[in-house]
């Protein structure tokens, strides 16, 4: 242990949530609470590389995502967990290093599954609806009344609701869609179908899916097996008519076929993910017809930032009392290195 490590009586924790703010995900009396319960070095403008450099060592908790070599990880001897506070498992740590040193890797991701959900059932109102087509008639002074603005519109009670992964954000979605009543179809190879044959839940084939589902909600976290798996084919499967509601990262889809399966009037979307983001001003998607687009905001709500720093504050005392995280997701060690969530830009 170096000269910052000894004689330490309480559990160093390195804060370096960047591109968040401290301010963001921790309240006042949370920040205090961390404070004194916990010695907190924050790295605030210091070099990356010099800041771990220093206090790795020493370290029993990093808040935040640096990247982190395997070399670095072995020198870190007191280390007892990362906690990625963007709320992705990004390939900028040596995983398998951590692992082997049993350094718990855990994600706040489960923060943002309900205000995505909510806005998911937003998003299918509007398709199913035409809310934002109506309201721009009416601003326009074109506005049609009664049946004659209802010609295409569908509902959502009973429908037919496909899920194309089903983590977090797929069960909250669930949730928030039960009052509907929906019929349910799953597709996600990493859960077994018994599993949700206990939860009353049926596990289909993506096909199926694709081809019996109203409403699809693509929420499959991008990997390096599923990158642009939606495509020309699978949107032409499709039912004329289906809705596609997209919110897990953009790459699952390929975003040409979707603009092209909207263009042509087979499917209507919505989506609040992008290839690149900012969208570029003059990106095409930008006036595909039957496609509602959304700036990635779905789970940016201050309450779930603040929730981050509830989980990140419950998990720290937890393992610093020998106990194992609860409130936080963990990183599997047979999954997560085909994680390929691009770092977060915007909050």
């Amino acid at each position: 242990m170096n000269e910052i490590g000894r004689d330490r009586k309480v559990p160093l924790v390195l804060l370096d949530p960047y591109p968040r703010t401290k301010g963001e995900i921790f309240t006042d009396k949370l920040l205090e609470e961390l404070h004194s319960r916990f010695t907190v070095i924050e790295r605030n403008e210091t070099d990356v590389e010099s800041f771990y450099q220093r206090y790795l060592p020493s370290a029993s908790f990093i808040i935040g995502q640096p990247p982190l070599r395997a070399d670095e990880l072995d020198k870190a001897t007191n280390l007892l967990a990362i906690i990625n506070v963007e709320g992705n498992f990004t390939q900028n740590i040596d995983y398998q290093a951590c692992f082997s040193n049993n350094v718990h890797v855990l994600s706040i991701s489960p923060v943002f599954a309900q205000p995505v959900a909510e806005l998911a059932l937003g998003l299918a109102l509007s398709l199913a609806r035409s809310i934002p087509a109506a309201d721009a008639d009416f601003k326009a002074g074109t506005e049609k009344y009664g049946l004659a603005s209802n010609l295409n519109a569908k509902l959502l009670s009973n429908c037919q609701l496909g899920f194309i992964g089903f983590g977090d954000l797929g069960r909250a979605i669930l949730r928030v869609f039960s009052g509907l009543s929906p019929q349910v179809r799953i597709y996600d190879p990493w859960i077994c179908p018994e599993m949700l044959a206990r939860e009353s839940l049926r596990s289909t084939s993506f096909e199926e899916v694709l081809s019996c589902s109203e409403l699809i909600c693509v929420v499959a976290s991008p990997t390096s097996e599923n990158k642009h798996f939606i495509g020309a084919r699978e949107f032409e499967k499709m039912r004329p008519g289906t809705m596609v509601i997209l919110l897990s990262r953009a790459d699952v889809v390929d975003i040409d076929a979707l603009m092209n399966a909207c263009a042509n009037g087979h499917i209507a979307a919505a989506t609040d993910v992008f290839p690149e983001e900012p969208l570029a001003v003059d990106h095409p998607l930008r006036t595909t017809p039957n496609l509602i687009l959304s700036a990635h905001r779905a789970g940016a709500l201050q309450s779930a930032l603040h929730e981050i720093g509830e989980r990140v504050v419950a998990d720290l005392m937890l393992l610093s009392r020998g106990l194992p995280p609860q409130n936080c997701k963990r990183a599997e060690i047979e999954l997560v290195g085909m994680m390929q969530s691009k770092p977060v830009e915007f909050s």
